[in-house]
């Protein structure tokens, strides 16, 4: 006669359909079917998400993969049944109500099965030649028949990841060379259409593109980074297109220069003047070129404030190796954020330039959460003028909010 195995749960654990169709799961099982155990269990870590299963109570679901002596799960004897203790010092030292609860996550998942005896006990009987004839713990089987699907999950599972790795990539690609064509554009003064104003027009396309930043969440999906993704490529070959465009403008002038030169100077008669004569002038010499003046060295480390306010170095030429560097990189992007002369003037006056660079590093930073640069550069000023603002908590505010979101990701 078959021994027959309990389908409900001892005490006052309620039996629910879920767990009756689980166990009707665990049935199907073919006799002959076999899988690896850690290969299921790699499985069912990677589609976790998927399958509703926490963390915490898949380190259960490995300590009772620990209890089954065999490599391959296959055949009978799919029962394991360690006591709470035993299984909560395997789990890492867990608490036995949070081990409980986890374990009733496991089987609400239809990763195991509860297999009670009459009074609650995991145990074993064994025959009169010392093998087990049935046990009394938790079934694996689900493991065995659900194989294949959570392999699927898995499968999928990492191919969505690497579908939000890739489109990441492009809006980090996409980024940086936005970033440093919009800055070369305002640098070589490139015009954005016919008779543009340059620097004026391109602060317009920054703020464009500070526009479709502001809508990539925190913590994004694949679905909604993709529309973000094309936007950013469009815009970037768009700008790559006005450079372009402006380097052949430009090829163009040069060349009918040349042959008006050629032109001009191929009259034997007119005098060729090989160097230039100095000016003739009454008392006046020759002008002095002013030596650049030291940059002088900031109140907080290079480095400090590099990696609280990152999105700066994409706007750079080479890097930014020194303050000199710094400060060049924030000549340029101060016109982008629409920070006017006026502002930056009256920074200076109550912060020295570094300090007053920092900040507008900053704000930069924060881009998407100032709707008005200049307006908010002019508050920090009023704020620092009374001793209100410092730059320390700012920068480690920065620095703070970034590796939150990297620990998010």
């Amino acid at each position: 006669m078959e021994t027959r195995l309990s389908t409900t749960p001892f005490g006052r654990r309620s039996l629910t359909l879920a767990h009756v169709a689980n166990q009707a799961v665990a049935k199907t099982r073919p006799p002959e079917k076999a899988v690896h155990k850690w290969n299921i269990f790699r499985a069912i870590c990677t589609a976790k998400n998927a399958l509703g299963v926490p963390e915490r109570a898949l380190a259960v679901l490995d300590a009772l993969l620990s209890f089954h002596p065999e490599t391959v799960l296959t055949g009978e004897g799919l029962v394991v049944f360690p006591s709470n203790h035993q299984l909560g010092l395997r789990a890492h030292g867990m608490p036995m109500a949070t081990l409980r609860r986890h374990l009733a996550a496991l089987v609400d998942a239809g990763l195991i099965v509860r297999r009670d005896s009459p009074n609650g006990k995991r145990y074993a009987r064994k025959g009169r030649g010392g093998e087990i004839e049935f046990a009394f713990g938790f079934d694996l089987a689900p493991l065995v028949v659900r194989s294949e699907e959570f392999e699927a999950l898995a499968a999928e599972v990492a191919a969505e990841a690497r579908a939000l790795r890739l489109v990441r990539e492009r809006i980090t690609i996409c980024r940086r060379d936005i970033a440093k064509m919009i800055a070369t554009g305002i640098e070589e003064g490139v015009p954005t259409q016919a008779g543009g104003q340059g620097p004026a027009d391109w602060a317009e396309i920054h703020q464009l593109y500070r526009g479709i930043m502001i809508r990539i969440p925190r913590i994004a999906t694949r679905q909604a980074l993709e529309p973000i993704a094309d936007e950013l490529s469009l815009l970037a070959d768009e700008i790559l297109n006005l450079l372009e465009t402006h380097i052949k403008t430009q090829k163009m002038s040069g060349n009918e220069s040349q042959n008006e030169r050629h032109i001009q100077n191929s009259n034997p008669d007119s005098p060729v003047e090989l160097e230039p004569r100095f000016p003739e002038s009454r008392g006046v010499g020759l002008e002095i070129v002013p030596e650049p003046k030291r940059v002088p060295d900031g109140t907080f480390p290079l480095g400090m404030v590099l990696d609280a306010c990152p999105d700066l170095i994409d706007y750079s030429k080479g890097g930014i190796a020194n303050w000199r560097d710094f400060l060049a990189t924030v000549a340029v992007v101060r016109p982008m954020l629409g920070i006017s002369p006026s502002a930056w003037e009256e920074a200076i006056g109550v912060m020295d330039e570094v300090q007053a660079s920092i900040v507008v590093a900053a704000i930069l930073q924060r881009g998407e959460a100032i709707s008005s640069a200049g307006g908010y550069l002019r508050e920090l000023t009023r704020k620092a003028q009374a001793a209100e603002f410092s730059i320390g908590p700012m920068l480690m505010a920065l620095i703070g909010s970034r590796k939150r979101e990297k620990k998010r990701a």
